[in-house]
């Protein structure tokens, strides 16, 4: 059977292979696809004949970009509290006064589904033209049964422009109504709601932090969900220490996320249980806040990810390319550890070990990009010029689907 598809004489292509060191570079190779799987992948002057054929000349080629933090469904918008903020006030008060969050729930409640769902897939269409074949995408947004299911079938029907991982995030905040009883609304997180969306969810996620949900709350939850079937994950340990990483980590949670306020404990956690640390320099930009023990997750050997958190409020990121940019200059990550982070360390985040490689046992995704002009194509030009454009191309399971 001749190959399908054939990227040919690409210049430079990081594999970000397990099994090879570093990125996994190799220069001037050729890579065809054949009914949705990877069916070559070797020097270009060995290639097969292909029915279609992509110029690779010139280009980097990475895998398929995955983004594994986003809140991808909401409606409304937040930019009132973007002014709050630049004028000096702190997220957390703005969330414990009934903004924040909560605004969002607010418009998000008043959507339809076909309304969420023309949102999501749009906001999906600009992560896709930048490399992303693959995304993850929270509720949290709705706060009761109706919403939140409401907000997980609208991520699932986007999966016609990327793969999405859907994590049930009841856990976010205490909605308006339950303000006065918490117990009630923790156990209907527990109980209707997560019944409602365990079918369409693939993580159970949790906000411990100030304002949000205590520890033992949070604990709760996630034993709950992971009763359920969920794989575990949490926001941890940003705006202060709370202890939810160490225990998200002995729950056998895949990642947890934030850690702007990590500390040893949480660490030793993370590597005996190996958790995957999902950095969110969008988020600590925006909110100002400290930067993660990104020195000792490193020491350690704890992976680190990157992600957007693209949502309206903390962090209205849309390029993970800038947020790997971000990792650099604001927290300290190398250039190898940047692309592993938004590439293979991203899909060992989701429980996904197969993504953001690619080689035999990888999906078969692949990007492709045209260095900045004058810029050699190597993965360090990727990452130094923030904001250069999108990809020229990109294949997901075998077809490509941009460029």
């Amino acid at each position: 059977m001749s190959t399908q598809l054939l990227v040919h004489e690409l210049s430079r292509l990081y594999t970000c292979d397990p099994a090879s060191d570093g990125l996994g570079e190799l220069k001037d190779v050729s890579v065809g696809f054949t009914d949705g799987e990877l069916s070559y992948l070797g020097p270009a002057a060995d290639a097969p004949e292909a029915q279609t054929i992509i110029d690779g000349r010139g280009l980097v080629g990475t895998p398929g970009l995955v983004d594994p933090h986003t809140h991808s469904v909401w409606a409304g918008s937040r930019a009132d509290e973007f002014e709050q903020r630049l004028a000096g006030a702190k997220y957390s008060d703005i969330l414990e006064a009934g903004g924040g969050i909560l605004s969002t729930v607010k418009a998000t409640r008043a959507a339809d589904e076909q309304t969420l769902t023309e949102l999501c897939r749009a906001r999906l269409k600009g992560m896709r033209a930048r490399g992303v074949t693959t995304v993850e995408i929270k509720g949290g947004y709705g706060l009761n049964v109706q919403t939140e299911a409401r907000m997980l079938r609208a991520a699932r029907a986007c999966t016609d422009t990327l793969r999405v991982v859907t994590s049930f995030l009841g856990a976010h905040t205490i909605p308006k109504e339950h303000r006065d009883n918490r117990q009630a609304y923790i156990d209907e997180v527990m109980g209707p709601q997560l019944e409602a969306v365990a079918d369409i969810s693939d993580h159970i996620d949790v906000y411990c932090d100030r304002g949000a949900f205590t520890l033992e709350e949070s604990v709760a939850i996630l034993t709950a969900g992971k009763r359920a079937g969920l794989k575990v994950r949490a926001h941890a340990e940003q705006v202060t220490h709370t202890g939810m990483a160490a225990a998200a980590a002995r729950l056998g949670a895949t990642c947890v996320d934030h850690l702007e306020q990590l500390d040893a404990e949480g660490i030793q956690a993370m590597t005996e249980n190996n958790t995957v640390a999902v950095l969110l320099p969008g988020a600590q930009l925006y909110l100002k806040d400290p930067t993660p023990p990104v020195a000792a997750l490193r020491q350690a050997g704890v992976p680190m990810a990157v992600g957007t958190d693209l949502n309206p409020g903390s962090s209205p990121l849309h390029d993970i390319w800038t947020a790997a940019t971000l990792s650099c200059i604001a927290q300290g990550l190398t250039v190898e550890e940047a692309i592993l982070g938004i590439t293979r360390n991203a899909g060992l985040a989701l429980g996904r070990p197969e993504l953001g490689w690619i080689g035999s046992g990888s999906v078969a995704d692949l990007a492709l990009f045209a260095p900045p002009p004058g810029e050699p194509p190597t993965a360090a030009s990727l990452i130094q010029h923030m904001g250069r454009g999108g990809a020229v191309a990109v294949i997901a399971d075998g077809i490509k689907v941009h460029g």
